[in-house]
Protein backbone atom coordinates (compact mmCIF):
# COMPACT_ATOMS: atom_id res chain seq x y z
CA UNK A 1 0.00 0.00 0.00
CA UNK A 2 1.20 3.20 -0.94
CA UNK A 3 1.08 6.76 1.15
CA UNK A 4 0.52 9.92 0.08
CA UNK A 5 3.45 12.69 1.01
CA UNK A 6 2.02 16.42 1.90
CA UNK A 7 4.56 19.22 2.84
CA UNK A 8 3.36 21.95 4.17
CA UNK A 9 5.42 25.73 5.08
CA UNK A 10 4.41 26.73 8.44
CA UNK A 11 5.49 29.86 10.06
CA UNK A 12 5.66 29.00 14.23
CA UNK A 13 6.82 24.96 14.24
CA UNK A 14 6.32 24.79 17.68
CA UNK A 15 2.14 25.80 17.43
CA UNK A 16 1.84 23.16 14.22
CA UNK A 17 3.48 20.72 15.60
CA UNK A 18 1.16 20.80 18.41
CA UNK A 19 -1.82 21.52 16.04
CA UNK A 20 -1.10 18.65 13.48
CA UNK A 21 -0.13 16.10 16.75
CA UNK A 22 -3.66 16.79 18.05
CA UNK A 23 -5.30 16.77 14.60
CA UNK A 24 -3.42 13.49 14.21
CA UNK A 25 -3.62 11.95 17.68
CA UNK A 26 0.18 11.50 17.06
CA UNK A 27 3.68 12.88 17.60
CA UNK A 28 6.07 12.96 15.13
CA UNK A 29 8.19 10.43 13.92
CA UNK A 30 11.28 12.98 13.06
CA UNK A 31 11.70 16.68 14.68
CA UNK A 32 14.02 19.14 13.59
CA UNK A 33 14.61 22.71 14.32
CA UNK A 34 12.89 23.61 11.46
CA UNK A 35 11.15 20.51 10.16
CA UNK A 36 8.99 17.46 11.42
CA UNK A 37 7.72 14.11 10.01
CA UNK A 38 5.02 11.86 10.60
CA UNK A 39 4.47 8.22 9.27
CA UNK A 40 0.70 7.60 9.58
CA UNK A 41 -1.19 4.49 9.23
CA UNK A 42 -4.54 5.80 9.77
CA UNK A 43 -4.30 7.34 7.27
CA UNK A 44 -1.91 6.18 5.53
CA UNK A 45 0.21 9.66 4.70
CA UNK A 46 4.05 10.79 5.09
CA UNK A 47 3.27 14.15 6.26
CA UNK A 48 5.59 16.80 6.79
CA UNK A 49 6.05 20.39 7.42
CA UNK A 50 8.74 22.97 7.28
CA UNK A 51 9.32 26.41 8.36
CA UNK A 52 12.66 29.02 7.59
CA UNK A 53 13.71 28.96 3.94
CA UNK A 54 12.44 25.49 3.07
CA UNK A 55 9.19 25.58 1.82
CA UNK A 56 6.58 28.60 1.03
CA UNK A 57 3.76 29.17 3.59
CA UNK A 58 0.81 27.42 2.97
CA UNK A 59 -1.09 25.29 0.21
CA UNK A 60 -4.53 25.12 -0.47
CA UNK A 61 -6.49 22.59 1.27
CA UNK A 62 -6.34 19.05 2.35
CA UNK A 63 -8.28 16.25 3.26
CA UNK A 64 -9.05 13.10 5.91
CA UNK A 65 -12.18 11.06 4.04
CA UNK A 66 -13.25 8.48 6.65
CA UNK A 67 -14.39 5.25 5.49
CA UNK A 68 -17.63 5.02 7.77
CA UNK A 69 -19.98 7.65 9.43
CA UNK A 70 -18.80 5.95 12.65
CA UNK A 71 -15.07 6.32 11.55
CA UNK A 72 -15.94 10.23 10.31
CA UNK A 73 -16.80 10.67 14.14
CA UNK A 74 -13.59 10.19 15.57
CA UNK A 75 -12.00 12.62 13.79
CA UNK A 76 -14.50 15.47 14.30
CA UNK A 77 -13.82 14.41 17.84
CA UNK A 78 -9.91 15.36 17.46
CA UNK A 79 -11.41 18.70 15.60
CA UNK A 80 -13.10 19.70 18.20
CA UNK A 81 -9.88 18.98 20.66
CA UNK A 82 -7.54 20.69 18.27
CA UNK A 83 -7.97 24.68 19.81
CA UNK A 84 -9.31 26.20 16.39
CA UNK A 85 -12.30 26.75 15.09
CA UNK A 86 -14.30 24.37 13.39
CA UNK A 87 -16.93 24.80 10.52
CA UNK A 88 -19.59 22.02 10.88
CA UNK A 89 -21.23 21.93 7.88
CA UNK A 90 -22.78 18.70 8.25
CA UNK A 91 -24.51 17.20 5.29
CA UNK A 92 -23.62 19.31 1.68
CA UNK A 93 -23.34 18.56 -1.64
CA UNK A 94 -19.82 19.51 -2.86
CA UNK A 95 -17.30 17.95 -6.13
CA UNK A 96 -20.58 15.85 -7.17
CA UNK A 97 -20.64 14.22 -3.74
CA UNK A 98 -22.70 13.66 -1.03
CA UNK A 99 -21.25 14.11 2.20
CA UNK A 100 -21.23 15.03 6.03
CA UNK A 101 -18.56 17.37 6.48
CA UNK A 102 -16.79 19.66 9.16
CA UNK A 103 -13.62 22.21 8.62
CA UNK A 104 -10.86 23.54 10.00
CA UNK A 105 -7.90 25.32 9.73
CA UNK A 106 -4.21 25.31 11.27
CA UNK A 107 -2.48 28.22 12.79
CA UNK A 108 -1.02 29.20 9.34
CA UNK A 109 -4.42 29.02 7.96
CA UNK A 110 -3.96 25.87 5.88
CA UNK A 111 -7.80 24.71 5.59
CA UNK A 112 -8.22 21.15 6.55
CA UNK A 113 -11.70 19.31 5.84
CA UNK A 114 -13.04 15.74 7.39
CA UNK A 115 -15.64 14.30 5.10
CA UNK A 116 -17.48 10.87 5.14
CA UNK A 117 -19.09 10.66 1.07
CA UNK A 118 -22.40 8.97 1.37
CA UNK A 119 -23.69 9.12 -2.02
CA UNK A 120 -23.09 10.90 -5.70
CA UNK A 121 -24.80 14.07 -6.71
CA UNK A 122 -25.40 14.97 -10.96
CA UNK A 123 -24.32 18.74 -9.49
CA UNK A 124 -21.51 20.52 -8.04
CA UNK A 125 -23.00 21.80 -5.07
CA UNK A 126 -22.35 24.44 -2.83
CA UNK A 127 -18.67 25.87 -1.11
CA UNK A 128 -18.97 26.52 2.50
CA UNK A 129 -17.98 29.92 3.41
CA UNK A 130 -14.16 28.88 4.70
CA UNK A 131 -13.20 32.26 5.56
CA UNK A 132 -14.85 31.10 9.07
CA UNK A 133 -11.37 29.12 9.51
CA UNK A 134 -9.30 30.89 7.85
CA UNK A 135 -8.31 34.35 6.42
CA UNK A 136 -6.51 32.55 3.58
CA UNK A 137 -9.54 30.74 2.31
CA UNK A 138 -11.02 31.30 -0.89
CA UNK A 139 -14.67 32.68 -0.54
CA UNK A 140 -15.42 31.30 -4.06
CA UNK A 141 -13.86 27.98 -4.31
CA UNK A 142 -13.27 25.93 -1.06
CA UNK A 143 -10.11 23.95 -3.78
CA UNK A 144 -8.64 27.02 -3.58
CA UNK A 145 -6.72 30.01 -1.82
CA UNK A 146 -8.08 33.76 -1.40
CA UNK A 147 -6.49 36.43 -3.84
CA UNK A 148 -5.34 38.07 -1.14
CA UNK A 149 -3.25 34.82 -0.21
CA UNK A 150 -1.76 34.41 -2.76
CA UNK A 151 -0.23 37.71 -2.97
Amino acid sequence: MKRIHIHVGVENLDASIKFYSTLFDAEPSVTKDDYAKWMLDDPRVNFAISSENHATKGIGHLGIQAESADELQGVFTRLRKADAPVLEEGQTTCCYAQSEKSWISDPDGVVWEAFYTNGQSVVYGDDPKLSAVSANASETSCCAPSEAALS
